[in-house]
């Protein structure tokens, strides 16, 4: 038996993937660790399949620990005895509380086998919101900027937990970025919001993101249109070439 790591992408019910809606309807147990998640599985099971967990909201890494310790305790047996499932928004393996599950698992219940289903993750999500392609060798980071911090350093930057936004804000403009800033993307509870005005967004909400470039950064993306002179030569070549030919 198994437990499954499932992502349920954003928020949004209908964009959990099929393997990850089929995992919900067959398991035993549903467990997850807050209000969004568990609203999210609601749409695909029952209630009285979702188990009950307990996370303190603290950064206390002696509590967390013992939390996530009595976490693995309660599920452990579950999934020695049948198929449980752990659901977490976005991807189960992308800034996601699934990691501390499994490490606790790994480390106190090493016999328990575990798979992972993946999700769409925030940063897919987020650049399709925003329009924002990444192109082809392009590169991108991923950073947390939470309580305001600014991260700097590569050209093109997607940071999760943006905090305080205007705070995190002024850091990358004075580093020359151009920020827009996405909340509760592809969410079901709570407003959409795509700005590039951090003060409308001034308030604390775990679930914004922003995406920063660099203000000078020059971008050559692959196009399948021609020039027209190379088009009209191409052209010219080939009626040519049939008149050689007849």
């Amino acid at each position: 038996m198994t437990l499954y790591g499932i992502g349920l992408g954003p928020g949004e019910a209908d964009l959990v993937t099929v393997r990850g809606k089929d995992v919900l309807e067959s398991a035993d147990v549903v467990y997850s660790p807050g209000r969004l998640s568990r609203t999210v599985a609601l749409n695909h099971v029952d209630e009285s399949k979702i188990g009950d967990l307990d996370f303190p909201m603290t950064k206390d890494e002696e509590k967390l620990r013992t939390a996530w310790k009595e976490a693995a305790a309660e599920i452990a047996p579950n999934a020695r005895d049948g198929d449980v499932a752990f659901v977490t928004l976005g991807d189960p393996n992308v800034y996601s509380t699934f990691g501390h599950l499994r490490r606790t698992i790994d480390a106190f219940h090493p016999d328990v086998d575990l798979e992972i289903v993946p999700g769409v993750s925030a940063v897919t999500a987020f650049a399709t919101a925003m329009g924002v392609e990444i192109e082809a060798g392009a590169g991108l980071s991923l950073r947390e900027a939470a309580a305001g911090v600014s991260p700097t350093g590569p050209d093109r930057m997607i940071l999760f937990k943006v905090t305080d936004a205007p705070a995190t804000h002024e850091g990358l403009v004075e580093a020359g970025y151009d920020v827009t800033y996405g909340r509760r993307l592809f969410m079901e509870q709570g407003e959409t919001i795509i700005t590039d005005d951090p003060e409308t967004i001034d308030e604390r909400d775990y679930y914004t993101l922003a995406y920063a470039e660099k203000e000078d950064l020059e971008v050559e993306q692959a196009t399948a249109a021609f020039e027209t002179e190379a088009s009209d030569a191409g052209s010219r070549s080939a009626t040519a070439a049939e008149e050689t030919d007849d």
